[in-house]
């Protein structure tokens, strides 16, 4: 064990615990004037001190044993989405959790984006290198995402559904997918999406008056969000509250901000969910853009020594599997910020490390020690 303590990234260790003071303190003075939420930033203290443990407890694990059984734990990662399908507990107008014991929320898609991500690597391993082919590999690979998507969807859950997609886009290429594969892919994607924009602005004002009529008003709710991005002109002004209010509360930061605890629009509550989703309007407003460039400095630190561990690795595995974590992590990044900035779409995906949560933030910390895992023990003989 000391000798992959010895082994061990200290500088990933390092930015975890600089994350986690910078989200105990926005979370703090997010929660500050809310008596509900009173204490929040302790929890936060004690899921990041669980993932810690989660994080060394992965990181001297060996992660290869994780890839011999990768099939099996993509089978239960499916077998629970089914479950919080069935015996979930709804919250924010999506079933996707379950409660268990000491009040602690469990979101099961969390950890099947990690399981996915570890089995298509191993899928793709198989080839060695070889560009993917197309029945053999590039199919089943889709099939392996839509799955799990289909099941986060029906939820529904669009924001870790879309995370899933950029995984599979972005493994897809590492994986060294055919030029031809990526023509025929990207016309189709160009062409679904002409297509969604065109039938949305035909088909909104007569779908949204028959969800109403039939009491499916979280339908009502998640299409508004996309009508915000689609036409903010013809936004109704409910739909746009969220955005035209985080954008004008990042604004007023300024340089350096308004100072700890002195943002008007977090204070009087003006930002829905300051804590969790719209945490960056709460550093843009109280620490101003130096706050959030030493926040985006610190991401790129992060991504930089994954990149970096990636590259040196000696297993084609483990860089498959440092790659899908950064792509899930790199996106969410872009579209949190972008969709407090009015760029993209409002979707329900949390800033890594910095929002408030429990099962996304032992999830990201079990994912951080799978990455130090493939670093500490690349050297060692291998399983197969």
């Amino acid at each position: 064990m000391l000798d992959k303590l010895k082994k061990t990234d200290w500088s990933i260790v390092i930015l975890m615990v600089l994350f986690m003071g910078i989200s105990t303190i926005v979370v703090h003075s997010a929660t500050a004037n809310d008596p509900f939420f009173q204490g929040t930033d302790v929890r936060n203290v004690i899921n990041y001190g669980i993932g810690f443990v989660v994080l060394f407890g992965a990181m001297l694990f060996d992660y290869r044993l994780l890839v011999k059984g990768s099939w099996y734990l993509y089978a239960i990662g499916i077998l629970m989405l089914v479950a919080v399908y069935l015996f979930g507990v709804e919250k924010n107008s999506a079933k996707s959790w379950f409660i268990l014991p000491f009040g602690f929320n469990f979101q099961p898609a969390e950890l099947v984006k990690l399981l996915t991500i570890i089995a298509i690597a191993a899928f793709m391993n198989r080839r060695g290198g070889e560009p993917l082919r197309f029945w053999q590999e590039v199919v089943p690979i889709g099939l392996m995402v839509a799955l799990p998507v289909g099941l986060i969807v029906i939820q529904p859950d669009l924001g870790n559904a879309i995370i899933f997609l950029v995984i599979l886009i972005v493994l897809y290429w590492i994986g060294n997918i055919k030029y031809t594969h990526v023509l025929i892919g990207s016309a189709l994607i160009a062409g679904f999406i002409a297509l969604f924009f065109y039938l949305f602005q035909i088909y909104y004002d007569p779908v949204v008056q028959y969800l109403k009529e039939n009491d499916k008003g979280e339908w009502v709710h998640r299409i508004n969000r996309i009508h915000t991005f689609v036409d903010p002109d013809a936004a109704s002004a409910d739909a746009k509250y969220q955005v035209h209010n985080s954008m004008r509360a990042i604004g007023s930061g300024g340089l350096t901000g308004e100072g700890f605890l002195s943002g008007d629009s977090i204070q009087k509550g003006f930002i829905p969910l300051p804590y969790s989703d719209s945490i960056f309007v709460v550093i843009g407003e109280e620490f101003g853009f130096v706050g959030a460039s030493v926040l985006l400095l610190l991401y790129f630190l992060l991504i930089y020594r994954m990149i970096y561990i990636s590259i040196q690795s000696q297993n084609r595995t483990g860089a498959f599997i440092i790659i899908g974590i950064v792509s899930m992590y790199v996106f969410q990044v872009f579209e949190n910020i972008g969709m407090m900035i009015g760029i993209m779409p409002l979707t329900g995906i949390t800033l890594p490390f910095v929002s408030y949560g429990g099962s996304s933030v032992l999830i990201n910390m079990m994912a951080i020690g799978i990455v130090l895992s493939i670093h500490v023990h690349q050297e060692q003989k291998s399983l197969y």
